[in-house]
């Protein structure tokens, strides 16, 4: 991994937003408008997904499933996970400018890789619409990766699809996949790496799998942070990841020591 020319980041839960609050809010208000009220392991199983994907996977699962028939009598299907999905884009682009600030170390991090000569991209579970308000207000604060794709670059084929991944090596100009490194903060960021043939990195600290916002996070005492850790690289580990970095911190460490 030491032959790493570029590194491609998630956005939400991995660079910006502590904890992947912006979505996870977004979700719950949708379904409880439908009298539904999502469990926040429902809600975060099928994040760093394309946001209809997660819709569509939350609609499938048992419960909600369930749930749905008693109250309207059919099954919910692709009719059901469009009227829920417009319903989600209007409230998440409504916050998304609320939950764009870089993580703690990324801004630092970023531009340290740059100057050893790393080539930063990106991925993401959003659309172009939402990241025209993630990307500038990131930037303001300092993160700017060199290029970022959407699922809209790829026929709506996000993750676990390895394209946007394709679509930044072609962008960066690199031609061989071991020399990639793709980070993220959720099972499905290691799924698109893996099937890209990168290496695949996960992110604990303030990613979506631990799900605890930045504050609820350093309440923790010591022994409650190492097992919440563990737990979640554990995740990352049983989904395939090659390597597994508590912090972007330990990232650069590695990368750069």
């Amino acid at each position: 991994m030491k032959k790493i020319k570029a590194v491609i980041f998630d956005w939400a839960g991995t660079t910006v937003d502590f904890g992947c609050m912006a979505p996870v809010q977004a979700f719950v208000e949708v379904f409880k408008q439908y009298g539904i009220e999502p469990t926040m392991e429902e809600v975060r199983e099928p994040m760093g997904m394309l946001k209809i994907d997660h819709i569509r996977t939350m609609l499938k699962m048992d419960r909600i499933k369930n749930l749905w028939k008693e109250k309207y009598g059919n099954e919910p299907g692709e009719e059901e996970a469009q009227k829920l999905y417009a319903i989600f884009e209007e409230k998440l682009l409504s916050i998304l400018h609320l939950y764009s600030d870089p993580k703690p170390g990324v801004v630092d991090v970023v531009n340290k890789l740059r100057r050893n000569g790393y080539k930063i991209g990106s991925t993401t579970g959003y659309n172009d619409k939402m990241m025209e308000i993630v990307v500038p207000a990131a930037k303001e604060k300092g993160y700017e990766p060199d290029v970022w794709f959407s699922p809209d670059s790829t026929n709506q084929k996000g993750r676990p699809y390895p394209y946007m991944i394709f679509r930044n090596m072609e962008a960066l100009d690199i031609k061989k996949v071991r020399r990639v490194l793709k980070v993220g903060d959720t099972v499905s960021d290691i799924k698109e790496g893996k099937n890209a043939g990168v290496w695949s990195a996960g992110i604990v600290v303030g990613s979506s799998e631990m799900g605890l916002s930045l504050e609820e996070y350093e309440a923790l005492s010591k022994e409650e942070k190492d097992q919440k850790c563990d737990e979640v690289a554990q995740k990352f580990i049983d989904a395939g990841a090659d390597k597994v970095f508590y912090t972007i911190e330990d990232l650069a460490a590695y990368l750069l020591g």
